[in-house]
């Protein structure tokens, strides 16, 4: 998505842009495909960020703007309600800050005055630098916050969301995430992802942008400190001005041809299953009305790659697209869907052959399941068809090492390269989420694009 909004910005001023995409359809990992005869999302559990109508400020606002989008093109439907889950704690959230504030009030009535002193001390999007971006935010978190449950259930969706480092948190990434979630709020499409990829595609396309699918890049083309262009899977070779690669900071420094290319830091270990359960009826009927359930099964939030099993059962999220608050003309999805996420081991998954993969995913569905039942109602024998992706799923389609959802751990802000005229947009320059990826390919062709006459 970043790609596709870079490319739209840059169309808009007579620029000629080609997208290239290795596979067969748009969207990587938050993209979409039909099977038995029902659509699937992958992906978007929620779009982030989320403003109502007519608001000037925020990313959403920002990329309506830059994109020349109307809010009604995107279709939001609100959230009805998410929750935190931890032993004997439920928190409940919404798009209004009220509700967690009322929320904290109740459960931890010491913490309300130093939660009212966080929400001050955030730092606003616009002023994240490189400079105040790093910083440990369990650090940050802990000198205001003093009650450290609270602290791990603060963090817990904003890890799940969008956090690339284990165990803890850069301080600009938590500043970017809780505002997000917390202060601004979750929303969804009725037709899913799936509109928002063909909003892009269609206002690119009408630009006179060129979108080529199966065209993977085999290598970036270098002379001395520049780019000159790439060379495609299939050997033909494309000249260019710039590049911008929405592959991931390692993976494009991979496809350099020069032997200069410096050492990039480590690859992110975050990757995840998910399943999707289908439903014989709503899941609001059977008593799980949230929208999302990030749930942890004790006072401290696991936020690790496993090292001995595929999967950590220990936490995930638990997401149902019927609840959101669509408009009443179009009444609800037609099946109930329950979508949960795990956290997995990339490295594990990928040893097994096929028959034992099919066989791992169809037992850690049943673990994951287990372990989510314990905080909603069990859904287990209203489910009528399933589907599980893991990291070799994620890998193949983001090619992302380890599969890792969030990219590396270093981002890069700026968005440059050790070439003048490489630069990376999507997750690895740091903005994450559906949003963030878009709003990433807005700032990074506005800044290295539109502002430099070379």
């Amino acid at each position: 998505m970043s790609g596709l909004a870079a490319g739209i910005r840059l169309a808009h001023y007579d620029q000629r842009v080609c997208i290239l995409e290795r596979h067969y359809t748009i969207g990587g990992l938050n993209s979409f495909y039909r099977m038995n005869g029902r659509n699937y999302d992958v992906g978007l559990h929620a779009v982030t960020n989320y403003t109502p109508a007519g608001a000037k400020k925020g990313p959403l606002a920002r990329l309506l703007r830059q994109l020349r989008f109307r809010w009604e093109d995107l279709e939001l439907a609100p959230q009805r309600g998410s929750a935190i889950a931890f032993p004997g704690v439920r928190l409940r959230f919404n798009n209004e800050i009220e509700l967690l504030r009322s929320e904290i009030a109740k459960a931890f009535p010491g913490q309300k005055n130093n939660f009212e002193s966080l929400l001050r001390q955030l730092v606003d999007y616009d002023d994240l630098t490189q400079e105040n971006f790093g910083g440990s935010a369990r650090q940050f978190l802990s000198g205001i916050i003093t009650d450290p449950l609270l602290v791990e259930m603060l963090l817990c969706p904003l890890m799940w969301y969008g956090n690339a480092r284990e165990d803890d948190m850069d301080f600009g990434q938590f500043c970017i995430m809780f505002r997000s979630i917390y202060l601004e709020g979750f929303a969804r499409p009725f037709k899913g992802v799936r509109l928002i990829l063909k909003h892009l595609v269609k206002r690119y396309r009408a630009l006179g942008g060129e979108l080529k699918l199966r065209s993977g890049v085999a290598r970036i083309q270098v002379d001395g400190d520049r780019a000159v262009g790439v060379v495609l899977d299939d050997g033909q070779e494309l000249v260019a001005k710039r590049v911008l690669s929405s592959a991931g900071i390692i993976e494009t420094l991979r496809l350099c041809e020069d032997t200069s290319t410096p050492e990039v830091a480590r690859a992110g270990q975050l990757s995840f299953i998910e399943s999707i359960s289908i439903l014989d009826q709503q899941p609001s009927d059977m008593g799980f009305p949230e929208t999302i359930v990030f749930y942890n099964d004790c006072p401290q939030f696991h936020w690790r790659k496993p090292t001995s099993e595929l999967c950590d059962t220990r936490t995930g999220v638990i997401c149902s697209p019927n609840n959101y608050l669509y408009p009443a003309e179009l009444g609800n999805l037609d099946d109930g869907v329950i979508r949960l996420t795990t956290i997995a081991n990339h490295d594990l998954w990928n040893t097994l052959d096929d028959a034992e993969y099919r066989r791992q995913k169809m037992r850690w569905y049943d673990r994951s399941v287990a372990s989510a039942v314990r905080f909603i109602p069990d859904f287990r024998c209203h489910t009528i068809d399933t589907d599980v992706f893991t990291p070799k799923t994620i890998r193949r389609f983001t090619c992302h090492d380890n599969g890792a959802v969030y990219g590396a751990p270093e981002k890069k802000l700026d968005g440059t390269t050790h070439l003048k005229n490489l630069f990376v947009c999507g997750t690895d320059q740091g903005f994450v989420g559906i949003v963030g990826a878009i709003v990433s390919g807005i700032s990074m062709a506005n800044m290295h694009c539109l502002r430099e006459p070379n």
